[in-house]
């Protein structure tokens, strides 16, 4: 199954037991681990995460389950969340190398400041200048240190 699926599955499944539960990122790890990010607007405690995991036992039979917040280096994975996010600084990776303008070899990581995103793409100013990615290019991103 791959990870959109899964991920819309639990967020399926949570709507109707934990409606307010944000699925950020759902991904499988190794084949036999699922790493699931999720958000509250109250925080992110033990116990949401334990309720979470009990929510989703079917996916336990199959998978060893890891239920997490987004911590600081917090996965952006929606067009919300970069949207939500515009000013800050990330790293995306890429599923293939792309030119950066300035020059210099082509690259499967941007790091710079988002300053924007639509329903398509994003937009990023990094060292060289600003970089558009649509979003079917970006294989994993998350919000990094500043």
């Amino acid at each position: 199954m791959s990870t959109n699926k899964i991920q819309q599955e639990i967020e399926t499944q949570l709507a109707t037991c934990e409606p307010q539960v944000e699925v950020l990122l759902a991904e499988i790890l190794g084949g036999r681990t699922l790493r699931l990010f999720i958000d509250h607007p109250d925080g992110v405690t033990l116990e949401l995460c334990e309720r979470v995991s009990r929510e989703l036992g079917d996916l336990r039979e199959r998978y060893a389950l890891e239920v997490s917040s987004p911590g600081r280096d917090r996965p952006l994975a929606k067009p919300d969340h970069f949207r939500r996010f515009l000013g800050r600084h990330a790293q995306v990776r890429l599923r293939q190398p792309i030119e950066l303008p300035g020059g210099g070899p082509a690259t499967r990581s941007v790091t710079g400041e988002l300053v924007g995103a639509d329903d398509r793409a994003i937009t990023v100013a990094e060292p060289g200048g600003i970089v558009a990615i649509a979003y079917s290019d970006i294989q994993r991103s998350n919000l990094v240190g500043e």
